[in-house]
C-alpha cells in the first residue's frame, strides 16, 4: 500500500466506478482514471487498461488486479486497498446485494449461503475484540451507505415497519402485502426492515405491482405452505423464490436487514437489499430516508422503537415539514401497546398533530398517508 497521504476529493462530477461497464465508459471519456474511485470490481482482465491509465489521485478498493497492474497504479499515484482474502463479504462492495446473491447455493440449504455465512463470520468475530473485524465491518456498512444513497437518489421513499412474527397465510399478512403494492401503485418507493412478517409482505406487495391483482392472490396462497422462517428457512426461502420464478420481473422496493439479527432471514421480495451489521446504523438509516412518510403496521418492541426513533427528528425539525406517521391498529396502539397517546402528546406540543394519524385498518394507512402528505 502507498505510503501517500490520501487525495483530496476531487471537484468534477461522480467519479465513483462500481461496475466494468462504468470503468470502460471512464476510460472511454476520460483516458484516464485520475481522481476516481473505483469499488469492488475485479479488474484482473484489465491489466492493459490499467497499465496505460492515468491514475493520479485514483482509490482502489477491494479490486482484485494482477501484480503489475497494481504495481503501477500505485506508482502512478494511485491508493490500492486490496481485497480481504477469507471473508463470506465484501466490505468495499459498490452495490447492495440482491435475493439472489445472498441465497446463492440455497438448493444445498440456508446455511450453505452467503447470508448465513457472513453471519457465522459476525457471531466468530463479534466479541474478540479484534479491531482488524470492526474495521471490517465499517468499511461494509459505509459501503451499503452510499450505495443506498445512490440508489434512493430523487426516490420518493415511504417506509412500511411491522413485527417478524407475521406469519404468511393470516389476514394481516394479505393486508400488509397489498399495503405494499398499493404504495408501489402510487409511485412511492417502498422501503421496509427487509425481514419476514410484515416486513415481507410490504416487499412482496410492492413485487406484485407489475402484475395483475390475481398474481398476488395466487402468491398468498403459495406462500401460506410455509408460513414461517421456523422451523427451517430453507423451505421458507425456497417458497419465495418459487413464487419470483413464477412471476418474474415483479416492481422494485427496498429491504434493510441486520445480521445482527441473523436468526431472521432477508426476504427475497425486496430486490434491492441494503443488509448491515450494525442495526443501530441500520434504524436510523431506514428511518431517515423515508422522506415521503412511515406506515407503522401492529408489532412489538422494534416497532414502539421505530415509532419514537422517528418522532424523535420529526419533533425537532425546524427547517421543513416533519414526515407523516401513520400508525396502523387502534386497538394495538391504543390499547396492547398505548404508543399512539404518547406519540399524539408529543405532536400537540410541537404543533405536528397535521402529520400524525391513527386507522383501524390497513386498508385506510395508504390513503391516510396520501392525506398526511398534501
Amino acid at each position: 500500500m502507498s505510503d501517500r497521504p490520501a487525495p483530496a476529493p476531487h471537484p468534477s462530477a461522480d467519479r465513483e466506478i462500481e461496475t466494468l461497464a462504468e470503468f470502460d465508459a471512464a476510460l472511454a471519456a476520460h483516458r484516464g482514471l485520475a481522481h476516481h474511485r473505483v469499488q469492488g470490481i475485479d479488474l484482473t482482465e484489465r491489466t492493459f487498461a490499467l497499465l496505460t491509465a492515468d491514475t493520479e489521485g485514483a482509490v482502489f478498493l477491494g479490486c482484485p488486479m494482477q501484480e503489475d497492474a497494481a504495481a503501477k497504479v500505485r506508482a502512478g499515484g494511485a491508493l490500492v486497498f486490496p481485497p480481504v482474502p477469507g471473508l463470506p463479504f465484501d466490505p468495499y462492495r459498490g452495490l447492495l446485494y440482491t435475493p439472489d446473491e445472498l441465497f446463492a447455493r440455497l438448493a444445498d440449504g440456508y446455511d450453505a449461503t452467503p447470508d448465513s455465512a457472513t453471519y457465522a463470520w459476525l457471531q466468530e468475530t463479534k466479541a474478540d475484540g479484534d479491531i482488524f473485524a470492526s474495521m471490517l465491518r465499517a468499511v461494509h456498512d459505509d459501503s451499503i451507505s452510499d450505495a443506498l444513497d445512490e440508489l434512493l437518489a430523487g426516490e420518493r421513499v415511504v417506509g412500511v415497519m411491522g413485527g417478524h412474527a407475521m406469519a404468511r397465510g393470516t389476514d394481516a399478512y394479505a393486508g400488509a402485502a397489498r399495503l405494499g403494492r398499493a404504495l408501489s401503485v402510487m409511485g412511492l418507493t417502498v422501503a421496509t426492515g427487509g425481514g419476514p412478517g410484515a416486513m415481507e409482505a410490504a416487499n412482496l406487495g410492492a413485487y406484485s405491482s407489475r402484475h395483475d391483482d390475481e398474481m398476488l392472490d395466487e402468491a398468498l396462497e403459495l406462500l401460506a405452505k410455509a408460513p414461517s422462517f421456523t422451523p427451517s428457512v430453507t423451505d421458507w426461502a425456497q417458497a419465495a423464490f418459487a413464487v419470483r420464478e413464477r412471476w418474474p420481473f415483479g416492481g422494485t422496493s427496498v429491504g434493510i436487514p441486520t445480521w445482527f439479527y441473523g436468526h431472521e432471514p432477508p426476504n427475497a421480495f425486496a430486490g434491492h437489499i441494503a443488509k448491515y451489521f450494525a442495526n443501530a446504523t441500520r434504524e436510523d438509516g431506514l428511518l431517515a430516508r423515508s422522506n415521503a412518510g412511515v406506515i407503522f403496521l401492529p408489532g412489538a418492541a422494534g416497532t414502539v422503537q421505530e415509532i419514537f426513533d422517528n418522532a424523535t427528528p420529526n419533533y425537532y425539525e425546524s427547517r421543513g415539514e416533519p414526515t407523516p406517521m401513520v400508525l396502523v391498529g387502534r386497538h394495538h396502539w391504543t390499547e396492547r401497546l398505548p404508543a399512539w397517546p404518547l406519540l399524539r402528546s408529543l405532536a400537540e406540543e410541537r404543533a405536528m398533530e397535521s402529520r400524525i394519524a391513527l386507522v383501524d385498518s390497513v386498508e385506510e394507512a395508504a390513503d391516510a398517508l396520501h392525506r398526511l402528505a398534501v
